[in-house]
C-alpha cells in the first residue's frame, strides 16, 4: 500500500493530560457561532442518536515477539518539543515497538470500530482491525466489554464479522444497510467510531467521490468522503441521513496519519454479499471465468475497430478455467457479462466475483468487430492461488544476433541460443525483441529484450519479415496504430498498442 494510505485503526489507548487542555485554551480563538448552513442539515444530531448504540469498539490482544528490534519497521519516535502532550505517548509506542521493555513475547493491544447488524450479537468490522490477534472484545457504547468470536474475514475487500453473546436482559440495537448505489455527489454523510480510543465520536461531511479506485485491491470502488476519519474509526459505519449504513469506513490518505479530509469507505453494495456470505459459509465463495485482462485504450480500440473505447480486453484465457471451453479467446473484448454492460476491467471483476458459483450466463465479446455471444458456467476463484512471478531477464552479454528494425524494435527469430539466454520457455512461440530506441513509443510502453510478439493485428508471426510485412499493409490502409500480443519469458500474455505515425 502507498505510503500515503494508512489503515485507520489499530491506535493504542491516548492518554491526554492536562497539558493538553491548557495549550488548547491558550491558542483557542474566540469566533461567533457559524450559520446554520456551515453546520450542515439538521437531521444529523438526529441521525446519530438513533443509531449511536449500535455502533462498538473493537478491541484486540496480539502477543508478538519483542526480540527483534522494530527500528526497521516503525522507524524512529518522532521528534516532540519537551512537554508536548504527546511525548509521553510515542515514547511508549515506539519503545514498545523496538522491544526495548524486556525481551520474550508480549502482549500488544489496539482499538478500532464495528457495528452491529443483528441484535443477535452479529458486528461488520475490518479485517486489519481484528487481523492476527488472539483475543477480540466489543465494547458497547455503555462501556460494557464483550468477548467475541470471529465468524469470517475476507481480505480482498478488508471485511469482518464477528459474533457475540449480548448481555442477559439486554435487547442490542441494530442498523440495516442501506443503497449506496443511489448516493449522489455531495449528499451528508455521517462516521461514528472510535478515534484515538475516543469512543462514540460522530462526524460529517459529504460524498465527495463514488466507485473510487485506488489501487488497493481487486475489487476497488469506494465511497470517498470529507467527514473526518481518523486512527482507530477502521470498521466504523459510514451513515445516510436516513439513519442506513452506506460504507465501512477503512482507509485514509495523509502524510501525518491524521485527517486531512481524504477518507474511503467500502460501499454498501460491496459490503451485503460479503457479509452474507461469511454469515453463511463463514468465507468468500467467488465466481471465476479464468482470463486475464487489462484495458481497452484508445489506441487498442483503434486497432480493433471498437468505438467507443470500452470493456475489458482477454490478455490471456486459462487452460483450466471455465472461459476456454466456452470459446473465449485471447484478443476478445467483454462489453456485457450477464447482461452487465462492462466499461472498464474493474467492472468485469466486481461483476463476476459477485456472481454465483455455478451460474451459466452469457458473455458478449467483441471478435474482429463483431459481437459474438459466449455461453459460460463460473467456476470458484481460489482466493489463496499466488501469481507466478515472471523469469527475471538475464542481460545477454554474447554477440547480438541479425536483427531487424520495425517500430523502434530490434526483432530477431527465436533460436535456441536466444531462448536460453533470455530463459524463454519453449511453449513460447513467436518473434524476439532485443532491443528497443530509447524514447520510442515502445519504450514508452515499457516493451523490452526479452520480449516476444506473437501476434500482429491478431495474425500470427514467425519472423520479423512477417512483423514488417504486417506493418507496412496497416500504414498503407490508413491505420493509425497496430495491435501487438506480446508474451513475456514464462508465456505471460498482454496486448499493446503501437503509433504507426
Amino acid at each position: 500500500m502507498p505510503a500515503a494510505i494508512a489503515f485507520s485503526s489499530r491506535i493504542r489507548p491516548l492518554r491526554i493530560r492536562p497539558l493538553l487542555a491548557a495549550l488548547c485554551l491558550g491558542t483557542a480563538v474566540i469566533a461567533g457561532p457559524a450559520p446554520a448552513s456551515a453546520r450542515g442539515p439538521e437531521g444529523i444530531a438526529d441521525v446519530a442518536e438513533k443509531v449511536i448504540d449500535a455502533v462498538v469498539n473493537i478491541s484486540t490482544t496480539q502477543t508478538v515477539d519483542a526480540k527483534g528490534s522494530g527500528e526497521s519497521k516503525g522507524g524512529a519516535a518522532p521528534q516532540l518539543p519537551p512537554g508536548s502532550p504527546f511525548e509521553e505517548f510515542f515514547e511508549d509506542f515506539f519503545k514498545n515497538r523496538r522491544g526495548e521493555k524486556g525481551g520474550g513475547p508480549r502482549k500488544t493491544n489496539s482499538l478500532g470500530s464495528g457495528f452491529i447488524i443483528d441484535p443477535a450479537g452479529v458486528v461488520v468490522t475490518n479485517n486489519h482491525v481484528i487481523a492476527d490477534s488472539d483475543e477480540i472484545n466489543v465494547i458497547l457504547n455503555d462501556g460494557t466489554k464483550i468477548k467475541a468470536e470471529l465468524v469470517g474475514v475476507d481480505k480482498k475487500t478488508d471485511l469482518a464479522v464477528l459474533k457475540f453473546k449480548p448481555p442477559a436482559g439486554k435487547t442490542l440495537t441494530a442498523v440495516k444497510f442501506g443503497d449506496s448505489d443511489k448516493l449522489r455527489l455531495g449528499e451528508w454523510v455521517i462516521a461514528i467510531g472510535n478515534p484515538f480510543s475516543l469512543g462514540g465520536t460522530v462526524t460529517a461531511g459529504i460524498v465527495s467521490a463514488r466507485n473510487r479506485d485506488i489501487n488497493s485491491g481487486p475489487y476497488d470502488s469506494y465511497i470517498q468522503t470529507d467527514a473526518a476519519i481518523n486512527r482507530g474509526n477502521s470498521g466504523g459505519p459510514l451513515f445516510n441521513l436516513a439513519g442506513e449504513v452506506i460504507g465501512v469506513n477503512t482507509l485514509i490518505i495523509s502524510p501525518s496519519g491524521g485527517s486531512i479530509g481524504i477518507g474511503f469507505a467500502v460501499p454498501s453494495k460491496t459490503v451485503v454479499p460479503v457479509v452474507d456470505q461469511l454469515r453463511q459459509f463463514g468465507e468468500l465463495r467467488r465466481g471465476w471465468l479464468g482470463v486475464r485482462i487489462q484495458q481497452v485504450t484508445d489506441e487498442i480500440a483503434e486497432s480493433l475497430s471498437i468505438k467507443p473505447a470500452r470493456g475489458a480486453l482477454v490478455a490471456g484465457v486459462d487452460d483450466k478455467g471455465p472461459a476456454k471451453p466456452a470459446g473465449i479467446e485471447p484478443g476478445d473484448v467483454v462489453v456485457k457479462f450477464d447482461g452487465k454492460d462492462i466499461k472498464e476491467p474493474k467492472d468485469l471483476s466486481r461483476i463476476v466475483a459477485d456472481t454465483a458459483v455455478g451460474k451459466t450466463v452469457d458473455v458478449v465479446v467483441i471478435r474482429k468487430g463483431k459481437e459474438e455471444t459466449k455461453q459460460v458456467t463460473l467456476g470458484r476463484l481460489d482466493d489463496d492461488a499466488k501469481p507466478q512471478p515472471a523469469s527475471a531477464k538475464s542481460q545477454p552479454e554474447a554477440d547480438k544476433p541479425v536483427t531487424q528494425k520495425v517500430l523502434g524494435l530490434d526483432l530477431a527469430a527465436l533460436s535456441k541460443d536466444l531462448r536460453g539466454r533470455y530463459k524463454i520457455k519453449d511453449s513460447v512461440k513467436g518473434v524476439l525483441v532485443t532491443g528497443v530506441d530509447d524514447g520510442s513509443d515502445a519504450a514508452e510502453k515499457r516493451l523490452s529484450a526479452g520480449d516476444v510478439i506473437v501476434e500482429v493485428a491478431q495474425e500470427s508471426v514467425g519472423s520479423a519479415a512477417d512483423i514488417k510485412k504486417r506493418v507496412d499493409q496497416l500504414k498503407k490502409d490508413g491505420k493509425k496504430s497496430v495491435l501487438l500480443l506480446v508474451a513475456n519469458a514464462s508465456g505471460e500474455l498482454r496486448f499493446v498498442a503501437l503509433s504507426l505515425q
